[in-house]
């Protein structure tokens, strides 16, 4: 109690200053009218100071009356000094605009592509308190084609899981996808998936961010979901001045040699009084282009039919002891149009000097459209296998057996929407508005903010044709393949009807969050420097999936061969995975679209619930949030931050139960409910010790938790007795958390670059993984449970800078560099037969991780070549360790040049994924192939114009 009476009075004598006390806010922007973040102020009378925000603004309280000098210091531009004068309970307003410094290189001034964000992003990330990587997207080289998640997967310590081709899941650290947390300007993204937290960042064009800010220790006033790290995006603000932008460029896909088209453009201004400032945006891009992909199931238990009874009148089986074989093969085709949009408006309002509104809005909207083509084969069952049937050689291989094989088209209806494809239509929208208040010395910001992200696929499609016939097996664990053994049993024309199927697909996640902050002077140890922060904040979250699924029977007999109706032959000699995978002949997509499936004299219908019963729930999510914490100097170099944050988590589930009887009948569909709380208290301290003006040594204490899946914590039960198989949701699962420490120490190059290097280490309860199981009655069953700890332990390094103390021509060039390491390791994980496992790291930790990009920039143009790599690292856990799943090694390299034309306008060219680097999982070991997806090589060319009106 002594301790919070001493406070408060700290905090009524700060207030008691006003009479004798002023403030100053000022605006920092360059000599084109944009704002620059993260630059250092100083009075130096008083050694009082602050830092810029993203909007370049910058507050400074409780400051004695007087005249003072006001310094202003910015990696890559010239120092700034200015003599202010204070007055009594009065806000002095300053408008200043710094001047970049101009390298001489061999006589010829340069102007470096990216100079002006990159120092931007340096300079945040320099005077953050807490440990933080900032990137501009045009720092990293990316253009109107790209999306954000290609552009972030460029940060040390991330990496970034694929999905055709592109950068979708965010990986920090080591830690999943669902550990991290993703914002817009501080506000929550909701995912559009059914199953997970993932925010798609493939949804989202990189040239609608103008930075991106992952904070890989939060502080209290963040939200507290990022055990991985918080990935923030930052959308352009308002200039100070007119501003136009715009790019427009093509390009080719070489998977199918297919056009891209792209164009965005920016316009902003502000008005002749500078009190309001706006900036539009959009940006579009349409894309055609494909993906060739192999996949298989491996198992090393085999058994047949020795055509023998028991006394029962049972088949007896026997077991053989085989090789790992891969029991299912498929060849798959994907062709995709992705039509990726985005609009954003942002305004701001200036009242007075003292308080400012704005608001914010980006809406991001995608279309994929896919036709796919799968042929799949997969052994028979075992009764339906007899000695004649396979083959053994003397090494153990099985290198012959019976399949059955399914030739399937994927499709849509045929309308102006859907096209005869798939159409999976993805959108995510954000709408916010907050002011920033100064009253006397109380600093107080405010936000409500509304988003939805939704997935919507209707009138999917699936017509399928089976066949059975004997194959010869390579044994090639990288490149697995099916070859039939008499090609007139495997002629395609014979296939017999088998199934068609329309689905829809529906699901939504919405978010309404309210905060407010307050900052108070609170001066401990420094008589000039030193704030008491805080805060609370409201998360109202809902998220819905409502999905189903009709089969359909023809009436007549006019669907009954796959040679009865119009095919088309998708073998091509150059598939990416190798000319000895036959996809041969489909249904085509425009029949399978213009099928009039809900004529009843053509075709009966029937409602299957147990195809998507347990998929569809209800989910309602809310998180009650306050935090307190203080930032304080001990010396002129030396500060620390230290807070608590409060988390209390309601959640409210509703699922579904389906049951089937032992014949594999549906039975009925009931719905189930469950209710969840828990509360988290989160203490963290972060210190900074800035050794110079350009060397900073960093530690963070933090703790953080992540949240279940939707998914995991729906209480629904699918009980299947003919496979004797149970899968449910745990809506007692506790949320993931985690203690972690970091240490890090940073030098700043004064011609705009870093040297960097830390350790971090995370100690992990109550990680969350799929448990399989057999219960007392011999059923399989699945569900997700907490295992017990788990670590990550790992260090970090990266330089980047322009080579300028080479001698020649090789001052132009510049690099960019940056290695992760993680070691981890997972307890409480227990296999199929309950025994707990000892060889597992975490999931989603990959061991190394690395960037390096070497450039060379002149005047007149701008070229470099970017290499991505991750290591492999295990994905699912299965019920044994061959049965384990992992995401393969990656290695990515990319190719840009710009040119500049005139002083606005420039060419760029983009070349993506020059080694055709494929998605490939593989089962137990390395060598085993899972699944190997190619998309090869993408170009794209076009022009950048960009005027300011200084």
């Amino acid at each position: 109690m002594k301790n919070w009476i001493t406070l408060m009075l700290l905090i009524v004598t700060s207030f008691s200053a006003l009479a004798q006390t002023g403030q100053v806010q000022g605006l920092i922007t360059d000599e084109n009218k944009i704002t620059i973040p993260g630059a250092s102020v100083l009075i130096e009378q008083l050694n009082k100071g602050a830092v810029s925000d993203f909007n370049g603004k910058f507050t400074l309280v409780n400051v004695e009356a007087g005249t003072y000098t006001l310094v202003i210091k910015y990696l890559g531009y010239s120092e700034y000094s200015q003599e202010i004068t204070v007055s009594p309970k009065q806000t002095t307003n300053l408008n200043i605009v710094l001047t970049e410094q101009a390298t001489e290189l061999d006589e010829v001034q340069v102007v470096s592509f990216g100079f002006g964000s990159q120092a931007r992003a340096l300079n945040t990330q320099k005077n953050k308190q807490n440990i933080t990587n900032i990137v501009s997207t045009d720092q990293i080289g990316k253009f109107p084609d790209a999306n954000i998640g290609d552009a972030v997967k460029r940060i040390p310590g991330i990496t970034m899981q694929v999905d055709q081709g592109e950068a979708r899941n965010i990986i920090v650290r080591g830690l999943a996808p669902q550990l991290n947390s993703v914002t817009l300007n501080g506000s929550r993204i909701p995912s559009a998936e059914g199953d997970n937290r993932n925010v798609q960042m493939d949804l989202i064009p990189s040239d609608m961010i103008q930075s991106v800010e992952v904070n890989k220790a939060v502080t209290p006033d963040m939200d507290a979901d990022a055990i991985g790290g918080s990935v923030n995006l930052i959308t352009r603000t308002s200039p100070q001045g007119f501003r136009f932008s715009a790019t427009g460029g093509s390009g080719i896909n070489l998977i199918n040699d297919k056009r891209i088209l792209n164009g965005s453009f920016l316009l902003g201004d502000r008005s002749k009084n500078n009190k309001f400032g706006w900036v539009v945006s959009a940006s579009y891009n349409d894309s055609q282009f494909g993906s060739d992909d192999v996949e298989a199931e491996w198992d090393d238990e085999f058994e047949y039919n020795t055509g023998e009874q028991d006394s029962e009148g049972e088949d007896i089986l026997q077991e053989l002891e085989v090789n790992p074989y891969a029991n299912i093969s498929e060849i798959r085709e994907y062709q995709i149009q992705r039509v990726r949009r985005s609009f954003s408006a942002n305004f701001d309002y200036k009242l007075n000097d003292n308080n400012t509104l704005y608001f914010k809005s980006i809406y991001n909207w995608r279309d994929d459209r896919e036709n796919r083509f799968r042929l799949e084969q997969e052994i028979l069952d075992g009764e339906d296998i007899f000695s004649g049937d396979f083959n053994v050689d003397a090494d153990g291989n099985l290198t012959a057996f019976p399949v059955e094989a399914k030739r399937q088209t994927k499709g849509g209806i045929d309308n102006d929407r859907s096209k005869n494809t798939r159409l999976e239509d993805q959108r995510m929208q954000n709408y916010s508005i907050g002011g920033e208040h100064l009253v006397n010395n109380l600093q107080v910001d405010w936000m409500a903010s509304y988003s939805k992200a939704s997935e919507e696929r209707l009138n999917e499609r699936y017509l399928e044709y089976e066949s059975e016939y004997g194959v010869t097996f390579n044994n090639n664990t990288n490149k697995p393949n099916f070859t039939p053994i008499d090609t007139d049993e495997s002629d395609f024309s014979l296939y017999e009807f088998g199934e068609l199927s329309e689905e829809n697909q529906y699901t939504d996640e919405t978010d309404f969050n309210a905060l407010v902050n307050f900052e108070v002077p609170l001066h401990l140890l420094d008589e000039e420097n030193g704030t008491l922060k805080f805060g609370a904040k409201t998360r109202l979250k809902s998220k819905t999936r409502d999905n189903d699924f009709t089969e359909f029977s023809p009436e007549n007999d006019d669907l009954e061969f796959l040679g009865n109706i119009p095919t088309k032959d998708y073998t091509r000699s150059d598939y990416s995975a190798g000319s000895q995978y036959q996809l041969g002949y489909f249904g085509t997509p425009e029949y399978l679209g213009n099928l009039d499936l809900y004529d009843a004299d053509l075709f009966e219908s029937e409602d299957k619930p147990d195809e998507y019963a347990t998929a569809n729930y209800d989910v309602k999510e809310n998180v009650y949030a306050a935090y307190v914490m203080t930032n304080q100097n001990i010396t002129d170099k030396l500060s620390f931050l230290f807070g608590l944050r409060l988390e209390h988590t309601d959640v409210d589930a509703t699922g579904n139960e389906i049951v089937f009887d032992t014949e594999g009948d549906y039975l009925g569909t009931s719905p189930v409910t469950s209710k969840n709380n828990y509360t988290n208290l989160l203490p963290g301290l972060h210190v900074k010790y800035d050794v110079t003006d350009n060397t900073v040594l960093r530690f963070a204490w933090t703790n953080t938790i992540a949240r279940p899946n939707y998914v995991d914590i729906v209480p629904f039960r699918e009980i299947n007795n003919e496979d004797e198989e149970i899968v449910l949701g745990n809506p007692d699962l506790d949320p993931t958390t985690s203690m972690n420490f970091d240490i890090m120490a940073e030098h700043y190059f004064s011609s705009v670059g870093l040297l960097s290097g830390g350790v971090f280490y995370k100690d992990i309860q109550d990680f969350i993984y799929t448990y399989q199981f057999e219960d007392t009655d011999g059923y399989e069953v699945y569900q997700p449970f907490n295992g017990d700890e788990a670590s990550v332990f790992g260090f970090e390094a990266a330089f980047q800078r322009q080579l300028d103390f080479l001698p020649g021509f090789l001052k132009n060039l510049n690099i960019y560099l940056n290695y992760t390491y993680l070691k981890s390791d997972a307890s409480g994980i227990r296999n199929e037969d309950g025994e707990e496992r000892n060889d597992l790291d975490l999931p989603n930790t990959a061991p190394n991780m690395f960037n390096g990009s070497l450039g060379y920039t002149n005047k007149y143009f701008s070229l470099r070549l970017s290499a991505n790599y991750s290591d492999a690292y295990i994905d699912e856990i299965g019920g044994r360790a061959f049965e384990d799943r992992y995401y393969d090694e990656q290695f990515f390299l990319d190719f840009n040049a710009r040119a500049n034309l005139t002083k606005q306008l420039s060419l760029y060219v983009d070349v993506n994924n020059i080694t055709n680097q494929p998605l490939r999982y593989y089962q137990g070991v390395s060598s085993r192939t899972m699944q190997m997806e190619y998309y090869k090589t993408r170009i794209t060319f076009g022009l950048k114009y960009d005027l300011f009106k200084k």
